[in-house]
């Protein structure tokens, strides 16, 4: 049976208490690129499609659960007492299971989902070895557990602290990942001492059970020791976020975006960038962005949870928040923000301007320094601005409120009933003038001054 065929499970295990991290958070619910670091390993993982999923947890268990939900098992390892026992408390979770199981750790995020098919695949090669092990060749090998093999068979598995010399000049290391067979693998863990360095039961013990059982266990190596590099402090997070944002931008730039300054656009993990988008310098997307062709978003903006139509032109220092949504041709300025709005083809919003809860029709004119008070201090209310309507600058539009298509907001306005089509809504108090006032204050000002300087 082909490793497609066979019925398969994961093991991921976050029972660590991630103290380098220093966080109320635990350590594998830190985002990278506005994503948890354990929701970018299940993402690759879930492209196997696992039958089940087991999340072996300690400390922080029920952040874990909160995050999760039902999407996967919680099994809880307490005390942690090393890899081979925290896996071990899986086997209730997987009762009755037969299938291939894979071995994961949840704060090595970027593990691809084609390095998880080469490991099951392995499993079913001819030689049927009962675990593969993923190995990498890092530039400095430090002190990773060892691989020992010939030809890709594993000799031998040890860790740094208990290899000798000869051992320690292997420059093949072990990256904890493992894909093996669910009919032997609790009965080598079952068999794993802690007669070792750590006094721990390691999971790399099982291959060396298997081993001289006389039972073959291969290694696959990837080619890219960042895959299967793990993050256990804030500095370790912000180099993976690095990594993580320079192929992101890389990415864009071959899809057809231009970025003027691409070290310093950031992405997230889900945004999606059209061709011939133009993004100048120092701009930021969180989680929900999506972007079509031919946008042009200029410097110091951030933009979140926001969908750009074609031709879009945004900034520079623009914020969209999430919801809102710019159609074909809009435009939003410099200083404008947006929260869950629509702004219609061709409507323009320049200067200056807060556009919340609203409905902007298409080739409308939003002036400088317009607000649609959304709020009452309890309540949410909806602008709705027509067609070709002009709202004036420094306008406040008090919703709930309806600027009807063509109509025309003086500017200085206070809007707080709807306005009619074609309809001019001048909002101002009536302006008071005293000839001569202002200067006579400002002599009698003077005076007082100077007279406060004498004494």
């Amino acid at each position: 049976m082909s490793a497609s065929d066979t019925p398969l499970a994961l093991i991921v295990l976050a029972a660590g208490k991630g103290t380098r991290m220093k966080s109320d958070l635990h350590k594998v619910l830190h985002p990278i690129a506005g994503r948890p670091m354990l929701e970018h390993l299940l993402a690759s993982a879930g492209e196997l499609g696992a039958e089940r999923r087991i999340v072996v947890a300690g400390h922080g268990r029920e952040q874990l659960e909160k995050a999760l939900g039902d999407r996967a098992t919680i099994a809880v390892q307490e005390p942690q007492l090393g890899t081979a026992h925290a896996v071990l408390q899986a086997r209730e979770a997987l009762a009755g299971f037969d299938g291939d199981v894979l071995i994961l750790y949840a704060d090595v995020p970027f593990v691809r989902a084609e390095t998880m098919r080469a490991m099951l695949d392995r499993l079913h090669a001819p030689d049927s070895p009962v675990v593969v092990v993923l190995g990498f060749e890092p530039e400095d090998a430090l002190q990773y557990g060892r691989v020992i093999a010939t030809d890709g068979s594993i000799v031998k598995m040890v860790e740094f602290k208990d290899a000798n010399p000869a051992e320690r000049a292997c420059t093949l290391c072990n990256s904890g990942l493992m894909a093996a067979r669910s009919d032997a693998l609790f009965a080598l863990l079952d068999r794993v001492g802690n007669d070792n360095a750590q006094g721990e039961y390691y999971l790399p013990d099982i291959v060396n059970i298997a081993v001289h059982d006389g039972r073959a266990c291969a290694v696959v190596t990837t080619d890219d020791p960042d895959e299967v590099a793990g993050i256990n402090s804030r500095v370790e997070l912000a180099q993976a976020e690095a990594r993580w944002q320079d192929r992101r931008r890389r990415q864009a730039m071959d899809d057809g975006a231009t970025l003027i300054a691409p070290e310093t656009v950031w992405f997230a993990w889900d945004t999606q960038l059209g061709r011939d988008v133009v993004v100048e310098p120092n701009v930021f997307f969180g989680p929900g962005v999506s972007i079509a062709d031919k946008v042009t978003i200029h410097a110091f903006c951030h933009i979140e949870g926001a969908s750009l139509a074609s031709g879009v032109e945004v900034g520079p220092y623009a914020r969209l928040r999430p919801g809102a949504v710019l159609q074909e041709k809009s435009k939003i300025g410099n200083f404008v923000e947006m929260k869950k709005a629509v702004l219609g083809p061709g409507a323009k919003a320049n200067h200056l301007t807060y556009l919340g809860d609203a409905e902007v029709g298409a080739n409308a004119n939003i002036g400088a320094g317009t607000i649609t008070c959304n709020y009452d201090g309890y309540f949410k209310h909806k602008t709705v601005i027509g067609e070709r309507a002009f709202i004036g600058s420094n306008s406040a539009l008090i919703a709930p409120v309806k600027i009807g298509a063509d109509a025309i907001v003086a500017a200085g306005s206070a809007v707080s009933r709807d306005v009619a089509d074609g309809e001019l809504r001048l909002v101002r108090a009536e302006q008071l003038i005293k000839p001569g006032w202002a200067d006579r204050f400002h002599d009698a000002m003077k005076k007082k001054k100077a007279e406060a300087k004498k004494g």
